[in-house]
């Protein structure tokens, strides 16, 4: 039988995967139910904070007016899971086809997640998106592969 341990982060894995569907399916209330009401979000869109579920639906939907098609990958998905926090790790990229038609394999990007559990339910609390930084340029590093 899997410890409750195995099962919340069988549950987490869950949500992950209805990120990436949602995205893909361009669904922002599918993607609502994934996150905390006050989600605090440091993406890689300014400001330097998006605080609430409106503002990270926001950020979603921008990238909907931007995508025809969405593809969302994530890879190495490492996570720590207590009885109500969690917290994890994973390389992500945003690809698909912009509104002109033209294809786009985007940028891998590094993420964390705080998890919490309300219930039986492990929701998004925050999450930072990050790629790293040349420091003599100052220009983010984009083209880096996981």
């Amino acid at each position: 039988m899997p410890s409750q341990r195995d099962t919340d982060e069988a549950a987490i894995r869950q949500q992950i995967d209805k990120i990436i569907e949602g995205l893909r399916d361009k669904d922002l209330d599918s993607l609502g139910r994934c996150y905390t009401t006050d989600v605090v979000s440091f993406d890689v869109e300014p400001p330097l904070q998006h605080v609430g579920m409106d503002a990270k639906l926001r950020n979603w939907a921008n990238v909907f007016a931007v995508f025809e098609t969405v593809a969302y990958e994530i890879r190495d998905l490492t996570l720590t899971v207590g009885e109500d926090v969690a917290f994890g790790h994973a390389f992500g990229r945003l690809s698909g086809t912009l509104k002109n038609g033209t294809a786009t394999n985007g940028m891998w990007v590094r993420i964390t997640y705080g998890f919490q559990k309300t219930g039986d339910t492990w929701l998004i609390a925050h999450d930072q998106v990050s790629v790293p930084l040349d420091i003599r340029s100052g220009k983010g590093m984009v083209d880096l592969q996981p």
